[in-house]
């Protein structure tokens, strides 16, 4: 039996240019994206399991986590872009589109789920003409599920722009978007 040695694709893996080098051409860059995410990453790198906080931090200055930044962080950290962008996908939380104006997020857990929260994801699918991780066509809003508010007792529940409302109908959350635009302007 003939066996072979492993090898790496040092360009998919981010190791040919990885790490220091990689961080230092991503500060240079007149890409603003690039420059943020390559801030952020000198500041966090060096910690422990530095992907998730870099990821949150990109995500809070940027509202989402493009493409350009992908390829920073993955450089920077030593990890293949497949890397990081499958925890970008396998958390929800994360988007790599910026988000609307307004987010608004319908609990799916299993207590709001029983007191009428699948009628309520329902009517807000249908009140804003997108499905869950889209935005409405306006750029109003972004909807989002979420798997607890901690809000059981009070359920169904959403949160709009990080503001929880507790033991919502169909019509009052008419209320409550058409308020949020409102305010808006």
């Amino acid at each position: 039996m003939h066996q072979r040695e492993a090898t790496s694709d040092l360009a998919s893996s981010g190791g040919a240019r990885g790490g220091q080098m990689a961080l230092d051409a991503a500060q240079a860059s007149p890409t603003p994206a690039i420059a943020a995410t390559a801030r952020i990453l000198a500041r966090l790198k060096d910690q422990p399991g530095p992907l998730l906080p870099v990821l949150h931090a990109v995500q809070h200055e940027l509202g989402c986590i493009p493409a350009p930044a992908v390829q920073t962080i993955a450089e920077a950290l030593n990890l293949s872009r497949a890397e990081v962008h499958g925890v970008i996908t396998f958390y929800p939380h994360f988007r790599s589109e910026p988000a609307a104006r307004h987010t608004l997020e319908v609990c799916r857990a299993e207590a709001c789920q029983a007191m009428g929260g699948e009628h309520l994801a329902a009517h807000a699918r249908t009140a804003l003409g997108c499905d869950f991780h889209a935005s409405s066509k306006n750029g109003d809003f972004t909807l989002e599920p979420v798997y607890c508010l901690g809000l059981c007792a009070q359920s169904p529940a959403v949160m709009i722009d990080g503001r929880p409302h507790a033991r919502v109908t169909p019509e009052k959350l008419d209320r409550l978007l058409a308020r949020t635009v409102e305010a808006q302007s």
